[in-house]
């Protein structure tokens, strides 16, 4: 994916709006978000804030390596556009984001909600276990009934709060007329502390209010588990909406006004800067350059754009100024379109069901059955409320789903710890479930199997004179051809020839002067040679021969063969689908030996492919980067972005390749099966002790307390079978 580079200020349209004579209320700092999507380790961070910080302006620049962003402090003039070149002659890609949008997002405390709740219900359950011990080793009448009352007294206030989650929950689901694993969790709690106050008011020997709280706290133990195997979740519609550009240059006349985009009408004249992105979808109206259509398209080189070229909201102006006027603006536009399509993804995919919440629609009903079962035939043989009340505790606490509660977080937490280390970070908790029963994957092509930037592949084909003109010309353009000639023209110690009068030509080359003759090196069209099908930058020396042109091709990233033989291998069937052209997609395929690809695919297609393969009953597992993929990982039955792609890739999808290497996506496939057979032989300890511990709970031979702890050793057990795993 690729972020958005947006106008710099985090100025409120208010203020940017407010009259003149409000300039003393301006601000007096700006601060900017930039996504960062090739840092990858410490240096990057140093490296990265030492050249913001050495910016005239800055205040201060963090960096986030977690969410490879960079958050500035500046003064209110400095804008992104100034410091996005700084981060790109330091080596780094750089787009801004949105920074009201995304603080829309950040506000999560579910971690620290769960382990506030946890860290309650442990402190209770020990003071309200020292109060039992006391019980235990003798304590009786007025003594007994004081611990019992101040043992009421901590729980009762403990469990509320702490067991918030489930009482929520528990009561979404009952509300709308369905059972999940809450319920019979819920009423377990409620009836222990129910009837550990009646046996207190009654003076009775026992109390099971540490029952209630141990419960509480394995309970949400469990959860924090299970929140702790993924990321926070952002919503990926939500992190495409910080990607908008916010500001645009509107012609007035002859006159340049910065406005708004939403003042933004059909049929405005847009000027837009080399560099920048398109605000809105429309037509050039003046102009000539090159265009960035990686975002929306995935095409791997710019293309390029004259009078008369569409352009779409997202695409970057590389290399000349264009006048574009305006035909879709605000929610019309490509990229809000493609936000909508990522919002519907995701609430399709919410509609998935974990193999813990189906248990819970045969499991739940059930355990109320027989405790309800217990209690109406104890009270008909005995007429003893207290002890039918008592044994229908004892079932709903020895049949609490705490063993299933834990069965699903304990493997994935084991199994996402095993991943983690071969470089995945597991970030949905169903993804291990539904990676398991992938039987189709769905690969994108540029910067998912390839790396994503041309490599020279026919340096040694020209003299070291022709190669000596065309560093010096190529060092002028900031074309990715350009770029990646450089770069191996130095790498062979090749030192740039004297041209002279060195200029770019927007959407052609670059040309020069060079002994008295003109050198050229640009398109095959500008220069008059045949282009072919392969990716070339073609050189014109000025002597009178024919043009020659530096063949490029793009590098398969680190492992991508090995992943797509082992997937092969694994009897999953594999399909390359790229926006890129039919030429570099076909060519691909070939090499890495699939047989089914689409190219020129828009990011609709992609999406439309991926939902017409799950249509057919296909399980999808799809692994891109780009935010032309977005819909389709949100869309698919499990999706996998590496670690550079951008923000939104990386939040629609449910795994993060945090390496290079692809080759432990097949690795993934497998520890999932595993884990995935791990999750049922935990349902089935859970049944087997409930097999064993039902009968004994309705024959009253197990109290309230004996099933608590019945239940812990029964979660205890399945933690540990869930650690055989690694």
């Amino acid at each position: 994916m690729t972020a958005q580079m947006r106008p710099a200020m985090a100025v409120c349209p208010g203020c940017v709006a407010a009259p003149s004579e409000a300039v003393d209320m301006a601000p007096t700092e700006a601060r900017l978000a930039l996504s960062l999507p090739t840092i990858h380790c410490q240096a990057c961070i140093s490296k990265v804030e030492r050249g913001l910080n050495a910016h005239p302006g800055i205040h201060s620049a963090r960096v986030n390596l977690t969410l490879k962003r960079a958050l500035i402090e500046a003064d209110p003039e400095v804008r992104a556009d100034d410091l996005i070149p700084v981060l790109e002659g330091l080596g780094f890609e750089a787009h801004e984001l949105d920074l009201a949008t995304l603080a829309a997002t950040q506000s999560d405390r579910a971690g620290r909600d769960l382990l506030m709740r946890l860290a309650v219900a442990g402190f209770a359950s020990m003071n309200v276990m020292l109060l039992s011990i006391s019980v235990w080793s003798g304590a009786s009448d007025a003594t007994r009934d004081m611990f019992h009352w101040i043992s009421a007294a901590i729980a009762f206030p403990a469990v509320i709060f702490a067991g918030k989650p489930f009482f929520t929950n528990a009561w979404s689901a009952l509300r709308v007329g369905r059972l999940n694993m809450d319920v019979p969790i819920v009423l377990a709690l409620a009836l222990a502390l129910i009837t550990s106050l009646w046996e207190t008011s009654l003076s009775g020997e026992h109390a099971y209010f540490d029952a209630a709280l141990t419960l509480t706290f394995f309970l949400l133990a469990g959860r924090y588990l299970d929140y702790r195997t993924r990321a926070v979740a952002r919503s990926a519609a939500e992190e495409l909406a910080a990607l908008e550009v916010p500001r645009a240059i509107r012609m007035e006349g002859d006159r340049e006004v910065e406005v708004a985009v939403s003042e933004l009408a059909i049929g405005d004249l847009i000027l837009v800067r080399p560099g920048g992105r398109m605000p809105v979808d429309g037509v050039i109206a003046t102009g000539q350059s090159e265009l960035d259509r990686s975002l929306l398209t995935g095409e791997t080189l710019p293309v390029f754009a004259e009078p008369g070229t569409r352009v779409s909201a997202g695409e970057v102006n590389l290399t000349g100024p264009l006048v574009v006027r305006a035909e879709a603006v605000g929610e019309d536009t490509s990229l809000h379109r493609m936000a909508d399509l990522v919002a519907i993804a995701e609430s399709g995919r919410s509609r998935y069901t974990s193999l813990a919440d189906s248990a819970a629609k045969l499991y739940a009903p059930g355990v109320h059955i027989l405790s309800a079962l217990a209690f109406i035939g104890w009270y008909l043989y005995t007429y003893d409320l207290r002890m039918a009340l008592n044994i229908a505790a004892a079932v709903l606490i020895i049949t609490c789903p705490c063993a299933l509660g834990l069965a699903v977080p304990a493997v994935t937490t084991a199994a996402s710890g095993r991943l983690f280390k071969k470089g995945m970070l597991i970030k949905h908790s169903t993804a291990l479930e539904r990676l398991a029963g992938v039987d189709t994957v769905v690969f994108d092509k540029t910067g998912t199997l390839t790396a994503g930037t041309p490599q020279l592949e026919n340096l040694d084909a020209f003299s070291r004179a022709e190669l000596a003109i065309a560093l010096a010309l190529a060092e002028g353009s900031s074309h990715p051809l350009s770029r990646s000639l450089t770069a191996a023209a130095r790498a062979a110690g090749i030192a740039p020839a004297e041209v002279t009068e060195l200029q770019e030509r927007p959407g052609f080359g670059s040309e020069g002067q060079f002994q008295g003759r003109t050198v050229r090196l640009g398109r095959a069209a500008w220069l008059g040679a045949d282009q072919g099908s392969q990716t070339a930058a073609w050189l014109d020396t000025g002597d009178g021969t024919a043009p020659r042109g530096f063949l490029f091709h793009d590098a398969l990233r680190p492992g991508a063969a090995e992943a797509v033989a082992q997937l092969h291998a694994a009897g999953k069937e594999v399909l390359l689908i790229s926006g890129d052209t039919t030429a570099a997609v076909e060519d691909l395929a070939h090499r890495l030996g699939i047989q089914k690809w689409l190219a020129e695919a828009l990011p609709q297609d992609k999406a439309a492919r991926v939902q017409s393969l799950s249509d057919q009953g296909r399980k999808v597992l799809m692994v891109g980067d780009g935010l032309n993929d977005t819909a389709a990982l949100t869309a698919a039955h499990v999706s996998i972005s590496p670690a550079s792609a951008l923000d939104a890739a990386r939040v629609a999808s449910d795994i993060v390749l945090l390496g290079q290497d692809l080759e432990p996506i097949a690795e993934a496939c497998v520890v999932a099966s595993k884990a995935t057979k791990r999750i049922r032989e935990n349902f089935r300890i859970a049944t087997l002790y409930n097999v064993i511990a039902v009968p004994l709970a309705i024959a009253g031979f197990a109290t309230p307390l004996i099933a608590a702890l019945a239940m812990s050793s029964s979660s205890i057990t399945v933690s540990l079978n869930a650690l055989r795993l690694k």
